[in-house]
This record gives structure tokens, sequence and C-alpha cells, in this order.
């Protein structure tokens, strides 16, 4: 099922497992390429089957889905209804409890979705969807020796595209660009819904993007767009190719389309710092509005306002807003979330744990290094830092 593809860009940026329809823009009915059913339509099914626990929980499914297609996540709470109503029916079962898990991985609650996801594998110990679960939220929580052993595990009940773009992920994460490339080739290889298809191409080009071959990653997010037009992960993928090269008037007209499709925080961040390079005023409105929707709706999302309020903002709140992630999410981006806020608000020495503990296993990530090596320079144990992107462009350097 859709629902498993793990969008690791999407990851990355501090955000979790998304699925390949789930960051896409919801195509008109006569352009539909999926097979998905519609909440309304399960709705109907559910008024003549109320004791379908099974159908509710794939109910709750699709509304997470839905928060993640539109940004809207007032689908959370529907979410949780329907889960409600299905735990009431059958408790125990492992699809509910998957469901679960999904929902609490979708509000940023991973500790809650671990101990959703086991008791799923505990009903049912071949059911490939929980340890795809288990493996998002043992990656946001830091702990990735458990996340790899979910992933093995899921590669052996059901190897395909879910399987190997979370295999992606996992090796990215710990510096093997080899392997994540070749993982999210097989992703590629195995897919045959357009939206899947266009998700494993997309992340192939956001692979070559982190190493600076724009020409090849724009070639991917317009082959990932061949696939699925409504795909807007790779619209933006284009828009940060377009910003990364100066040209900033074509960036910006394609921002335009992504954060109307799909208005995510990354999203906004990217489109107003594009907006400042250009010589333009940045509105954050939209953004500090989708950080009160998304409180909400139950969404715990500290790490977007760090990072947000570091760069652009107050470098005390983004402390505060720092360490209430990593209190939560032990995760490398927290941790270097943590670091470049304790760094911003004057507090070099206490911040170089954090920054070292982000560096720690050999991931790629040029933010990461450039904010360890001004943090190293500031206390006297390195040189300047030579950033090698555009420092204006945080939200962007990200993801590049």
């Amino acid at each position: 099922m859709r629902y498993l593809l793990a969008a690791a860009g999407l990851i990355v940026a501090g955000a979790l497992a998304f699925t390949a329809f789930a960051v896409s823009a919801q195509p008109a009915p006569d352009t539909a390429t999926t097979a998905m059913t519609t909440p309304e339509t399960l709705q109907a099914r559910l008024r003549r089957l109320p004791g379908d626990y099974r159908g509710w929980a794939q109910l709750a499914m699709e509304y997470v889905d839905k928060a993640r297609i539109t940004g809207d996540p007032s689908y959370y709470p529907k979410a949780e209804g329907a889960l409600a109503t299905a735990a009431r029916l059958s408790p125990t079962d492992d699809a509910v409890l998957t469901g679960q898990a999904a929902l609490a991985a979708g509000r940023h609650e991973f500790a809650s979705a671990v101990r959703l996801a086991r008791r799923a594998i505990e009903a049912n110990p071949y059911g490939a969807a929980a340890y795809g679960v288990l493996a998002d939220a043992h990656t946001q929580l830091g702990d990735l020796a458990a996340a790899a052993e979910a992933v093995d595990r899921m590669m052996a009940l059901r190897p395909g595209v879910a399987a190997y773009a979370r295999a992606s992920y996992a090796a990215e994460l710990r510096g093997d660009q080899d392997g994540a490339r070749r993982y999210m080739g097989y992703a590629a290889g195995d897919a045959y819904v357009p939206a899947d298809l266009a998700y494993a191409r997309f992340y192939l080009g956001e692979l070559a993007l982190r190493t600076g071959d724009r020409a090849t990653a724009a070639s991917w997010y317009a082959k990932a767009l061949q696939a699925y037009p409504g795909f807007t992960p790779a619209l933006a993928g284009q828009a940060r190719v377009a910003a990364l090269s100066g040209r900033l008037d074509e960036a910006l007209g394609l921002y335009d389309q992504v954060v109307a499709r799909l208005p995510l925080p990354q999203y906004l961040m990217e489109q107003g710092e594009v907006r400042i390079k250009a010589g333009k005023p940045a509105d954050w409105t939209l953004l500090q509005a989708q950080q009160r929707l998304f409180k909400a709706a139950g969404v715990r999302d500290d790490l977007t306002f760090a990072e947000f309020e570091a760069d652009h903002g107050s470098p005390a709140a983004a402390v505060r807003h720092a360490r209430a992630e990593y209190a939560r999410n032990r995760n490398l981006v927290a941790a270097d979330a943590l670091a470049w806020a304790l760094f911003k608000d004057g507090r070099a020495r206490e911040a170089l744990p954090y920054a070292k503990k982000a560096a720690s296993t050999g991931w790629h990530n040029p933010l990461i290094r450039y904010h360890r090596a001004a943090i190293e320079h500031a206390l006297g144990l390195g040189p300047a830092p030579e950033p090698g992107f555009d420092t204006s462009l945080p939200a962007l350097a990200r993801l590049s």
C-alpha cells in the first residue's frame, strides 16, 4: 500500500515518513491514476457495515494520507475518531494497531508510534506495514540500529518500493551514498503505480542534488513529473534547482504553484528565503498559521520552528523549540537544530556536543557539516567554514 512509502527527503527536513501519494497534489477525478478508495465511498460502506473494524482502520489511514496530500492537519482528528471506532470493535487487530501507530507518527509522537507498532507486530509478526512504521519511528527517535533491524525485517517480508525506499534512507544516514542510490534505483525498478514511480525518481533527484549535480537532479525531477504530473515534491525540486542556479524569478513562480498545492512549512520557508534573496519581503503569515493549525490538530512540530527562529527570528525561541524537540526525538536533525540554535544564541561551547552528534554517522549533509565547522571555528578549534552552499538559503541547504 502506498502509505508505506517513506519519502526520506522530507524526513530529513524534519518531517516523517510520507507516501508517494501522500505528498502529491490531489488529481482531478478523470486523471486519477491510483485505486485509492475515497473516504466518502468508504464512509458509505461503513454506514452499511458499521462493524467492519478493518474498514474503519482503512478510513483512518486515508484521512492520514489526506492530511499529507493537502497539508491540512484537521484530518488527523478525523483519523483519530475512525481509529477509536475500530479499536472499540477490535482493539488487538494488527491493522487497527498499525493505523494507530501511523497516526502517532503523523503527529510526531514517535515513542507512541514505536509502542503501537510493536503491539501490531505481536498481533501479526508477518505484517510488513507495522515494520515500516517502526523503522520510521526509530529513525526519528535517533535509534538507527533498531530502525535498520526493522527495515531488514520489512525487506524479508515484503521487498518492494516501500522497503527499498527505507533502505535507501538508512544507507544515506550512515553516509553510504552509493547504497542510497542503489536501493532507490531498486525502488524505481519495482514501482508500477505512477505515484510510486514519481516518488522514486524524485528521490533519485534529491540524492543527485545533495552531491551538487543540479543537471542530473533536474532530469530526475522532470521524469518524476512525467510519471505523475501531480507530484508536488518534484515541482518543489525544480524550484530548488532554479533557486540554487540563480534563476530566482523562475523559482518563485514554481514555489507559488507548490505552496498553492501543498503549503507544508518546509516549502513555505524555502519560498520565503528565495523571496528575500530576490529582494522581496518574505511573508511568514501562512507559515505561522500552519503552526497554529498543526498544534490544534495535536501535531508537535518544534523542529520546524527551531530551524525557522534560528535563521529568521529569535535565537532564544529557537533554543526552546529545539530543546523540546530533542527531548522527544534524539535524531540527527534535532541534534543539529539544537546545536545551531544554541550557537545563534551565543552559546557555542554548549552547542558543540550536539553538533558532533549530528555529524556522527557520516551523513553527507552540507548544512550539518557547515554548522559544526562554524561552531568549532567560534571556539578556536578549526578554520572558518566554507559552506559549499548559498548561506542565504538555509532551508534549501537542508535538502541539497
